[in-house]
């Protein structure tokens, strides 16, 4: 990094670069790259500054790259203990925890090569600036280096694209623990025994059920149920799911201390006292806005400090942009990059808008879940008439024949016109499901519509074809090829 650093923190003072559209990004992560590339396509020059001592952001470094390593491994472990197939026999798997967290350090370095520092080499409009930037006014940015000393830096726009960082529960005595967040149990190189982890959502059950693949007893203390904000079901389900791979979960649960004696953790509970040599708190993200000196330029945040942006992500602030989880979008990388390349190109004289309404989101659980759209509470509460349709997955013949069952496909529409508003999905590699789904959505597809599409047959897409007919008929009455 320190070559990187020396060969693109300098910028000239030509005439030329004084007249040309100077655009200032702070953070390097997916949405400040994505933003970099289309302001500088669109004839800027672009200072990135960034004050960790790597690149890339949460995504590629300690997020869904090394996440869904992890998950894959912990999956082809699972799968050797326990197969459906009666002509396969079981073995345990044998598994060296050190070497996997080699091979994704190796991995992320690869790709934070690959998608950020080549980028910075190729494309001349780029530099880099290390350091924490603050604002100073609407224009000027004070970065303060790792030596101590101060740069004031000047820019005709600015984009605010910090991520975020975990959020730590007030339980009494956890800050005196070695707790971890998700960035050490990503890259822990010795598995656990035991892994108590506290959280119901997206990070806490794709770790919890990785780890518990991989060898470790595994609690999960979830303050409400799993998947508490999302459709009902889900949670349901998923914990039987969790619940029959010997995963232990606890809802309705909250530590109210926690102690660590040099070897393992003790956690106070409403269910008793819990003991485990290593503790996950896993309970959602809060925006990288603290150091930003906001009120100095009137850029509107949230209660939590995420900064509230519009469908142009322009905030508050005339000038200043923002994307990523540091704002008040969805966080999900493919939404910070689309929102970062959107300002990019807002900053530098477009007009482009970020459309929500049909965002796919996947939880890469096992069964994993998959949704879009509105669920059945959230259309009733949008004032839709409102009928909806649930098909197990044994309703699926390429699921019967994977031996894979679990789970069910879930669509929801207005009942007047068929129109789609909603998927909720759990299944087996339910996530390469919902692509299609978003598509009917995007196009107003109704039911009907859907149900007389052509889907091939023993794919598991198929199902979302199953699920249609059934606001007509019984899927049990159709051919196999559900024609």
């Amino acid at each position: 990094m320190s070559d990187l650093n020396e060969k693109y923190c300098c910028s000239s003072n030509s005439l030329e670069q004084k007249n040309q559209l100077h655009v200032a990004i702070i953070g390097s992560g997916s949405g400040a790259f994505a933003s970099a590339i289309k302001a500088a396509e669109g004839g800027a020059r672009v200072t990135i500054i960034e004050g960790a001592d790597v690149i890339g952001g949460c995504c590629v470094n300690v997020g869904c790259v090394p996440s869904k390593i992890l998950i894959r491994a912990a999956q082809l472990a699972h799968q050797q203990r326990v197969n459906p197939f009666d002509g396969l026999e079981n073995s345990h798997p044998q598994i060296n925890r050190s070497l996997l967290a080699h091979q994704q350090t190796t991995r992320v370095d690869e790709l934070r090569g690959a998608k950020y520092i080549s980028i910075l080499e190729s494309n001349p409009a780029l530099t880099l600036l290390k350091g924490y930037a603050r604002f100073k006014n609407e224009n000027t940015l004070l970065v303060k280096k790792v030596d101590g000393s101060e740069e004031e830096l000047t820019a005709d726009r600015i984009l605010i694209a910090t991520g975020s960082t975990p959020t730590i529960p007030p339980i009494n005595g956890l800050t005196d623990t070695p707790y971890w967040t998700s960035t050490e149990a990503l890259f822990a190189e010795e598995l656990p025994e035991h892994l108590i982890v506290i959280g119901s959502s997206v990070v806490a059950l794709e770790i919890a059920q990785a780890y518990r693949r991989l060898g470790s007893h595994v609690t999960v203390l979830a303050r409400h149920t799993l998947l508490f904000a999302e459709d009902q079901l889900l949670g349901e389900k998923l914990t039987e799911c969790f619940e029959k791979e010997g995963i232990r979960v606890l809802n309705n649960t909250q530590a109210s201390s926690v102690s660590y004696d040099g070897k393992s953790f003790s956690l106070d509970t409403s269910e008793g006292t819990l003991t485990a040599d290593k503790l996950l708190i896993s309970t959602g993200r809060h925006a990288n806005t603290v150091q930003l000196g906001l009120a100095n330029v009137g850029v509107e945040t949230q209660k939590d400090g995420a900064i509230v942006v519009n469908d142009k992500m322009e905030t508050s602030a005339a000038n200043i942009y923002a994307a990523g989880d540091c704002s008040n979008m969805p966080q999900f990388v493919y939404v910070a990059a689309a929102a970062g390349s959107r300002a990019g190109i807002n900053m530098t004289g477009g007009d482009a808008r970020l459309d929500l309404s049909t965002m796919p989101a996947v939880i890469f659980t096992d069964p994993q879940v998959a949704t879009v759209g509105l669920t059945e509470e959230q259309a009733m509460k949008g004032g839709f008439d409102v009928i909806s349709r649930v098909l197990d997955m044994e309703n699926v013949p390429r699921a019967l024949a994977n031996f894979e069952t679990d789970g069910f496909i879930k669509l929801v529409a207005d009942k007047p016109t068929g129109k789609i508003l909603g998927a909720q999905i759990l299944a087996h590699e339910g996530g390469e499901l919902i692509q299609s789904a978003v598509l009917a959505i995007h196009n107003k597809m109704t039911v009907d519509d859907l149900a007389g599409q052509l889907f091939p047959y023993l794919t598991m897409v198929e199902g979302l074809k199953l699920c249609a007919q059934t606001f007509s008929k019984d899927v049990k009455d159709l051919s196999c090829c559900a024609g």
